[in-house]
């Protein structure tokens, strides 16, 4: 039994090596890459669609929507990173019903590359939306004595972001190995469609958190976000324009 997939190594020259982590992240990345390009190389805007268009579209509009509801008043700016980070996590959590698979969310260091992400993500956005001098005025917020604490937040929440991806996605791995060593096979079943929805939810906590931080950042206060919130309503009816011309 292993803790993470770090533990497992497929090669090994000194300092160098190769594990599960790395082969199943880009593994991992192969798919989504092969999957997209297939996925999206047919698409209809006429009225009848394949089934898995329609699939593909309800999660795009509802990953558009929930980005919009936090208070980023453009969410299309944000869709790319922040729907990937959803994707990635969504299916390595999925991938876990092949057996011999570990997901590369149950290594901190993936987890932590993760979170390292969101992290630069954050003051890109904030300084792109408001300007450097703006940005950098909100660390002095409210009072120019919350600036150490603001800062250490920053750093904080980054580690929360990692180490609670980690600790969700091992510890279920690792109490379904468990299972599999002393019951029977019906019990660990059921304990591992458990474990794959509080995966998923996982990974909308990490998406929803990272949402919320790129909006705070992106917005000086919450008057400002409900502003931006009025503002993105137009959004929606941009994206019925298609369906109305047809």
């Amino acid at each position: 039994m292993h803790l993470s997939p770090d533990d497992i190594i497929f090669w090994e020259y000194g300092f160098l090596k190769l594990n599960a982590t790395i082969v199943s992240t880009w593994g991992l990345m192969f798919v989504l890459v092969i999957g997209s390009r297939a996925i999206t190389r047919k698409l209809s805007i006429g009225l009848e669609r394949a089934r898995w268009q329609n699939l593909l579209e309800i999660v795009v509009i509802a990953i558009h929507n929930q980005i919009r509801e936090v208070g980023l008043r453009q969410p299309r700016l944000y869709f790319a990173f922040l729907g990937t980070l959803f994707v990635f996590i969504a299916v390595a959590t999925l991938f876990t019903v092949i057996p011999g698979y570990d997901p590369p969310t149950g290594s901190l260091s993936t987890t932590t590359a993760l979170a390292i992400c969101v992290f630069i993500a954050v003051p890109l956005y904030g300084i792109k939306e408001q300007g450097l001098g703006r940005y950098l005025r909100s660390y002095l917020e409210p009072t120019p004595i919350m600036l150490p604490f603001n800062v250490i937040s920053e750093f904080s929440r980054t580690l929360a972001l990692a180490v609670r991806l980690f600790g969700n996605i091992m510890s279920g791995t690792m109490i379904l190995a468990i299972l599999l060593t002393v019951t029977p096979f019906i019990f660990p079943i059921v304990m591992s469609a458990l474990g794959l929805l509080t995966s998923m939810l996982q990974a909308y906590i990490f998406s929803i958190l990272a949402t919320v931080y790129i909006a705070a950042a992106t917005s000086g206060n919450t008057k400002d976000i409900d502003q931006d919130h009025d503002l993105a309503e137009p959004d929606e009816s941009e994206m019925e324009k298609p369906e109305a011309g047809q």
